[in-house]
């Protein structure tokens, strides 16, 4: 597998050529509807969208209606192609998609399990989401394993639980995702609210926002404005300057009322959207962009990362904010709160207050350790035992 600074450069001689640039899609529920309708409306005819799933007919009528709308607008530039035919739960099927499509970016937005937000059980149950990381795990690792047979080199975004999903690719030796969307970029824009409305600063995108933190911090921060306790890695800055303000007052003013159903995966699809067009603009204006990313380079949890394309060879690197080691710790101290005790050795391990509350809250005995080969048992286990009796 290449590293990321070589696919990066890969896409600029792509992109500096006049070449077409392929991002598949692959899964249109809500994130990928949304996601294909934000990048329809970058107007951009040097892009060309495919959209990657099992049913050509469904994927084309949601097709059909995004360009139509996005025609309306005077926006579709850009080419769209329906790929159906391919079955997630099937390696080869995955791998033939990738070597016809050829992409240069793929989005995994697919999930084992659609329809439901395992948070509304998991969270009023067990105040975790850690739990749900084996159903995370199946059709990634089943996308990256073709992605290897098919010696891929697109630029790679994961969707579901990549604070312990990527690393847990990787550490079973696997090709692994180079990026992860949500969380931070979940929690950012309610702290630039607040930012902007207390120092009367207008425009948003003049706030310089750096944080560390894993899933954990964005639900209970989100939700009830607060840390649990945990001191994260958070710092404010504006024209250059930190801010001086209590950190505790950010994060209690980040607790704003959203829906909880589907519409919440615009926040989803936009931070997939901000990871594409952050690297599109780094490489085509010279640019060094943060973004904010779960697991990238396989590592637990949430971090700042850097597309720098300012010189003629693209770099991606940590944000020199805080030494990685320091990030890590941050991070496993926020994801133990998740009930993600580790991931080492192809294994995910679970915390034992997780274990004992799943116990307690729904009968149900899961293994303290989880091997990314006993991922699809365990999977099974959460859907028959807990998730089925649940949404009855």
């Amino acid at each position: 597998m290449k590293t990321l600074n070589e696919k990066l450069n890969l896409l600029k001689k792509k992109l500096d050529g006049g070449e077409k640039i392929t991002i598949a899609i692959f899964g249109l529920g809500s994130v990928g509807c949304y996601l294909l309708d934000y990048l329809v409306s970058l107007a951009d005819p040097q892009l060309k969208l495919v959209v990657v799933g099992r049913n050509a007919e469904k994927m084309q009528q949601d097709v059909n209606i995004i360009r139509t709308a996005a025609t309306i607008r005077r926006q579709v530039r850009s080419e769209i192609v329906v790929e159906g035919g391919c079955d997630f739960k099937d390696v080869a099927s995955i791998e033939a998609a990738l070597r016809k499509i050829q992409p240069d970016f793929i989005v995994n937005s697919s999930r084992l399990y659609s329809g439901l937000k395992y948070g509304s059980i998991s969270w009023s149950n067990l105040r975790a989401y850690g739990i749900w990381s084996p159903m995370s795990v199946l059709l990634g690792k089943n996308m990256m394993e073709a992605y290897g047979k098919a010696d891929c080199n697109a630029i790679s975004i994961n969707t579901s639980y990549s604070d312990a999903v990527i690393p847990w690719l990787k550490s079973a030796g696997m090709p692994y995702f180079d990026f992860g969307s949500g969380n931070l970029n979940h929690l950012i824009p309610r702290m630039k609210f607040f930012i902007a409305e207390k120092f009367g600063i207008d425009n948003l995108n003049d706030i310089d926002i750096t944080l560390v933190a894993s899933h954990f911090h964005d639900v209970v921060i989100s939700k009830e404005g607060h840390t649990e306790g945990v001191k994260l890695l958070l710092s404010i800055k504006y024209q250059g300057k930190e801010l001086d303000i209590n950190h505790d007052e950010v994060y209690k003013a980040c607790g704003i009322s959203m829906p909880t159903d589907q519409k919440r995966n615009m926040m989803n699809a936009s931070s997939n959207f901000d990871i594409i067009y952050s690297i599109l603009t780094a490489i085509r204006e010279k640019k060094a962009i943060k973004i904010h990313t779960p697991g990238v380079g396989g590592h637990i949890g949430g971090y700042p990362f850097i597309i720098d394309g300012t010189s003629e060879e693209v770099k991606g690197y940590m944000a020199p904010n805080y030494p990685l080691e320091e990030m890590g710790q941050v991070n496993r101290n926020s994801i133990y709160c998740d009930g993600i005790e580790n991931v080492v050795d192809g294994s995910l391990v679970y915390t034992d207050e997780l274990l004992e509350k799943v116990k307690n809250r729904f009968n149900v005995n899961i293994p303290k350790r989880v091997h990314l080969s006993e991922a699809e048992t365990v999977a099974g286990l959460l859907i028959e035992s807990i998730i089925k009796p649940s949404i009855k």
